[in-house]
């Protein structure tokens, strides 16, 4: 439905460099966290668990996921609509290679300017709440 809201889940891997794990979904251009839509009745830090599974093939556990926080902007792949994403921090672990629809991995330093590339979400919220030390 246009106009509509989506709402997903999404987690931030800092590596020890300081740098972020952003990924690229088959068949978009613009680059975001891991993460995605959550399932009827599930709840955020379950679909965020799910999806890092599914799209990097780790796992991690809900125990392990630090609240960032909640943050709406334009969808970045679906014009016309919001997003407003839950998102968790994990600590670091090693990514061997993209899964299921990842097609790319990147890590961009928070400390340089963000890729014109970079999903809306976290170029205007997420990135600055991360430098902010949120």
């Amino acid at each position: 439905m246009p106009g509509s809201e989506i709402v997903v889940s999404a987690v931030v891997f800092r590596d020890p460099e300081g740098r972020v794990l952003t990924v690229r979904k088959s068949g978009t251009e613009m680059f975001m966290f891991p993460g995605g839509k959550l399932e009827p009745g599930e709840h955020a830090v379950d679909a965020a668990v799910r999806e890092v599974g599914e799209e990097l093939d780790i796992q991690v556990r809900a125990d392990d996921l630090r609240m960032v926080g909640t943050f709406s902007s334009d969808a970045a792949n679906e014009p016309g609509h919001t997003v407003t994403a839950t998102v968790y921090e994990h600590a670091y672990v090693p990514v061997a290679a993209p899964a299921a629809e990842i097609a790319e991995l990147r890590w961009p330093d928070l400390s340089s300017e963000a890729p014109a590339d970079l999903a809306p979400l976290l170029a205007l919220s997420v990135f600055p709440a991360l430098r902010a030390g949120r």
